[in-house]
């Protein structure tokens, strides 16, 4: 775990954006897409982990690529539906996820598909009190640990799978400002330096 340099930034988190596939359930093979809620697995601890953040007063954003989408493979609704089930177990645990975005489109169609930050901007303008310096970015991704530095959030690389990394994972845990194994471990940690870095 790399501890920011300007550790006072902790202090300010007020809201997470996370990634979904590989971050919130498992990521399927490169190239294969979750395309129904059945194929929507969630990873250990992810429940109690956003319950966590949640009773720490912290907004809880899903920020996610959903090109399959462009291809033809599952539509916007798709995704909704499996968005709404995953909430259902949330709720199971006292837990839920503030808001859902998603890019639908293909490479190089919209400023949305990370690491463009259009779906921050999407954030922003239904929780106008977001700011990205109060923000952190968790994610499995270079695309993510990019976004979260073109906005000068803090950086979380989720290692996951080993075996499910996307290329230029190694490039995103290096770049990132903390890693850890898996959100469980991410929120455990990130929610201990939030408590040591309130002035007392």
């Amino acid at each position: 775990m790399n501890i920011p340099p300007d550790s006072t930034v902790l202090r300010k988190v007020q809201a997470v954006f996370l990634d979904r596939d590989g971050v919130l359930n498992q990521k399927m093979p490169e190239g294969v897409y979750v395309t129904r809620w059945e194929q929507f697995r969630i990873l250990p601890g992810v429940p109690e982990a956003i319950a966590r953040l949640n009773h720490a007063g912290l907004l809880v954003v899903v920020v996610s690529n959903q090109r399959g989408i462009a291809l033809g493979q599952y539509s916007a609704a798709d995704v909704d539906a499996i968005h709404e089930r995953f909430q259902d177990v949330l709720r199971q645990h006292n837990a839920h996820v503030d808001a859902f975005y998603m890019c639908p489109h293909d490479k190089g169609q919209c400023d949305c598909r990370k690491p463009l930050t259009g779906m921050f901007d999407q954030a922003q303008r239904q929780f106008p009190a977001i700011h990205a310096d109060r923000s952190a970015i968790l994610g499995d991704s270079l695309s993510d640990i990019e976004f979260g530095r073109k906005l000068g959030m803090l950086t979380v690389f989720i290692e996951g799978d080993p075996a499910r990394q996307k290329p230029g994972a190694q490039t995103a845990a290096e770049l990132a400002d903390l890693r850890f194994p898996s959100l469980a471990a991410a929120v455990d940690a990130l929610l201990s330096l939030l408590s040591q870095a309130q002035p007392q």
